[in-house]
């Protein structure tokens, strides 16, 4: 098991940082408000609203906590909403790390609770329904070893930052999320390093830098036109 350290971060709710990698799993500054504005708003919404669509695949790099898949199910819940979720992650967490997770405290929503419980409840690499309209398969991989026929209309990108491990933000592993995208679907992740949104466009996306999250100057927004 990985010795990881639990850290309050800026917006009071938990995450961990990794001392081998010196790096956080989310923001210092706040993981549910940078997931909310990187993931939520500028990913989820806006890929809806940008493709009229009735429903959304997603695929999450980085599952993680299972924070980005929590907003995203009770964001299903509120707009019954339709929606596959897809999350890869080859480092799992603990029981006893997930435990001391206090994102549904933090939330203080009714469906919370229940929701996370189903998330990690649900087995590795099969498919899992968590809420009427939500279903989650979480796959216990490297993304280098990951094959998919399926097709996902959006990224979520959360994988740890460049600076530790380049090799997830190079053209490889960019490239298989080119292809693992619908036409005209997007890319989200709260990096916005030069090199990254270069070979971004290099592989044919079309990128936006936009306001980050509290704390961040920027973050990229990349669409697949094909």
């Amino acid at each position: 098991m990985t010795k990881l350290e639990i850290l309050i971060t800026g917006d009071g709710s938990t995450s961990f940082f990794h001392p081998e990698l010196d790096e956080t799993y989310h923001s210092r500054h706040g993981a549910i408000q940078e997931a909310v504005h990187v993931f939520i708003k500028t990913g989820l919404e806006h890929s809806i609203q940008e493709n009229n669509l009735k429903q959304i695949s997603i695929f999450e790099m980085g599952f993680g906590t299972g924070l980005n898949c929590l907003l995203t199910d009770l964001w299903s819940l509120e707009n019954s909403f339709t929606i596959n979720y897809t999350g890869i992650e080859n480092t799992v967490l603990s029981d006893e790390q997930i435990d001391s997770c206090n994102y549904v405290e933090k939330l203080n929503d009714k469906n919370a609770a229940e929701i996370f419980n189903k998330i990690h409840a649900s087995q590795w690499n099969e498919e899992a329904t968590i809420s009427d309209d939500f279903k989650l398969t979480k796959i216990e991989s490297d993304i280098e070893k990951f094959k998919s026929s399926k097709k996902f209309d959006l990224i979520y990108f959360d994988a740890f930052g460049p600076r530790v491990q380049p090799f997830l933000w190079e053209i490889t592993v960019l490239k298989k999320m080119y292809e693992l995208l619908n036409s005209g679907g997007f890319f989200v992740t709260y990096c916005a390093k030069g090199s990254v949104r270069r070979t971004l466009i290099e592989l044919g996306f079309e990128v936006e830098r936009l306001p980050g999250p509290p704390g961040k100057r920027e973050m990229l927004r990349a669409r697949k036109v094909d």
